[in-house]
């Protein structure tokens, strides 16, 4: 994840460079140096600990933030482009969608709902922000050729980071390892420094990442599958990315040549290729009850006896690939059927046996058991494997792995529901930061959350947060419902009327929504919402002298607002306002300058042969 690798690298150059170098001491005292100081080692632990425990807030803090999330996202789209291909976007949404509905997972109280982007990125990469924020390459998408259930094991993968807050949790480690590195050179003035920076990178890779990649990969697996997607996808795309990147990459920062300088120190953080491959192929077997495996990367074996060989259907070979799809199928049907019977096979007299279904996630078993003429011994093998005493086995084993992981989800849900009045709070907040933003669809699935905590801290705002929200969407009747309901609970809050004004605004009826103001004016003369949202009306009603005389009490109350429209700004502050022009302008300067830059570099690098 290349996110928290360049965050990782800022804190480790700050800290280390910050660390003091120990003057040359005499013989006797350099040697006796060379041995850590345990004092020392203890106030590392200790110092380390607590290094670990502030960044973590932080970041988890960041994490639960919409503002920060929505900045993240429009950032990406600045700096990478959004890609303009509908396929891309579309198969990215088809799944996501779906393993997002569908997919059994919980979010923790302080966790965002996932929102994704394609970027116009050409590079094999996904990340997920510590925000939830997964944004997408169209490389990735590309080079993995649209495939549902290879693009939700790397997606799955993705989402496991935030649900995990590994970024969060991550940066936190690397703070304390690299403040673990600063005290280990300090007690030892004989150690290189440059070698410590490379140590403790390697540390981060190794201890802090590494183990969380090897988490998203299991937990991205069990995300896919309980999503209704080929279990077979994820070795399949592990296999394809080792294809891609050994084969077809001209990008420096993604090409691998396991032959060029193999003895080269590796600070990768992600787990080798050929043991992620294992790895998810294992689980695939797991899965399907024990039953499919593939060997050498052709193979595809029931209990051990040969089904088929894959062969490849594509542009590149994509061989072992489609091993992983077909035995992927075979093992969804085991997983998903308790019996030989609920396989369905049958066979009209001269016509070729049929069996399961017509699911996209049968397609490559299907088309390679025809191609190999291979019903027969499919049925056959498949009623062996049912009547083995191993499947009886393997079932109770798997429903107990598998009630494991849905008790520790339900946990996870339990823990949001009793959550403190405090995290409620804070749902309403990101609740009416999307509601600001037009997303509606997010605020109400926070705000269902809001409703749902046992521990609600003021309930009259939850309906008048939600009745802005469902306004937002459209639903204009319940949204006044729920603002009236609000007002009810709480007429000396000034927020139920201001969220009210704004419904009412939504709907058409200026009039009532200024009404509101005038009622918020009462309970608190000095909150500056009052008079924005009355200059944008007053502005919509094409009343400039009363949105000029509401724009410059925003601006007496909030000396910092940058959001008057510029009309006003000039009559509001001169001043601010040529400030702010510059300002803008230099912001531009900046984009164009960036733009050409990155445009530079994009000619140069088509110009270097591969």
């Amino acid at each position: 994840m290349k996110i928290g690798k360049k965050l990782c690298a800022a804190i480790l150059t700050s800290l280390v460079a910050a660390a003091p170098l120990a003057l040359p001491l005499p013989l006797a005292a350099t040697t006796e140096a060379a041995a850590l100081n345990p004092v020392m080692i203890g106030m590392s632990a200790i110092g380390g600990f607590l290094a670990y425990q502030g960044t973590l807030k932080e970041m988890l803090a960041i994490g639960n933030n919409v503002d920060y999330q929505i900045s993240g996202l429009k950032q990406d789209m600045e700096e990478n482009g959004e890609d303009k291909d509908a396929l891309d976007r579309e198969v990215v949404d088809r799944v996501l969608g779906q393993i997002t509905e569908h997919g059994e997972y919980a979010l923790s109280i302080n966790s965002l709902p996932f929102l994704w982007r394609v970027t116009a990125g050409d590079a094999f990469n996904a990340a997920c922000y510590p925000t939830d924020y997964i944004t997408v390459n169209r490389g990735l998408v590309r080079a993995l050729h649209h495939d549902e259930d290879e693009l939700a094991a790397v997606l799955g993968h993705e989402m496991t980071h935030g649900l995990r807050q590994h970024s969060a949790k991550n940066y936190a480690k690397a703070v304390a390892e690299s403040y673990a590195g600063i005290a280990i050179g300090s007690a030892a003035d004989n150690l290189d420094w440059q070698k410590l920076n490379a140590v403790v990178g390697y540390a981060i890779a190794k201890d802090v990442t590494l183990p969380s990649e090897l988490e998203a990969d299991e937990g991205g697996f069990h995300l896919m599958t309980t999503a209704g997607f080929n279990p077979g996808g994820g070795a399949a795309a592990m296999a394809r990315m080792a294809y891609y990147l050994t084969y077809e990459t001209q990008d420096i920062s993604e090409y691998q040549d396991p032959f060029e300088n193999p003895n080269a120190p590796n600070y990768n953080d992600h787990p080798a290729m050929h043991e992620r491959v294992e790895r998810l192929a294992a689980m695939m077997t797991n899965y399907g009850m024990g039953h499919v495996t593939v060997e050498n990367g052709t193979d595809v074996l029931i209990d051990g006896e040969k089904l088929l060989s894959a062969d490849w259907d594509a542009d590149y070979n994509n061989t072992t690939e489609n091993a992983y799809l077909i035995a992927g199928g075979i093992a969804k049907a085991f997983h998903d059927h308790a019996s030989f019977d609920g396989w369905h096979f049958s066979a009209a007299p001269g016509a070729r046996i049929s069996y399961l279904d017509d699911s996209r996630v049968y397609e490559k078993l299907k088309k390679f058991v025809m191609r190999n003429h291979a019903e027969e011994r499919l049925e056959e093998l498949v009623r062996n494997a049912y009547a083995s005493s191993k499947d009886k086995e393997m079932r109770e084993k798997v429903a107990a792995e598998e009630k494991k992981r849905t008790d520790a989800w339900q946990k996870i849900r339990e823990n949001a529901l009793n959550a403190k009045g405090d995290y409620v709070k804070q749902l309403r907040y990101n609740a009416d930061r999307y509601s600001d933003n037009g997303m509606a669809k997010e605020a109400l699935f926070l705000m269902e959350r809001a409703f749902a905590a046992r521990n609600p801290d003021n309930v009259a705002e939850n309906y008048a947060i939600r009745g802005r929200a469902k306004a937002v969407a459209g639903d204009y009747e319940a949204a006044l419902a729920d603002s009236n309901h609000a007002v009810e609970l709480d007429a000396t809050n000034i927020y139920n009327f201001l969220n009210r004004a704004d419904v009412y605004r939504m709907m058409g009826e200026r009039e009532k929504a200024l009404a509101d103001l005038e009622k918020s004016q009462e309970i608190d003369a000095k909150n500056p919402y009052i008079y924005k949202m009355r200059g944008e009306i007053y502005n919509e009603m094409g009343e400039k002298e009363a949105a000029l005389a509401a724009y410059k009490e925003y601006w007496k109350q909030a000396p910092n607002a940058s959001d008057i429209p510029d009309e006003y700004m000039q009559e509001v502050d001169a001043a601010a306002y040529d400030k702010i022009v510059k300002e803008r302008e230099k912001k531009e300067q900046e984009k164009k300058e960036k733009e050409a830059a990155k445009k530079d570099a994009s000619e140069n690098k088509m110009g270097e042969k591969p």
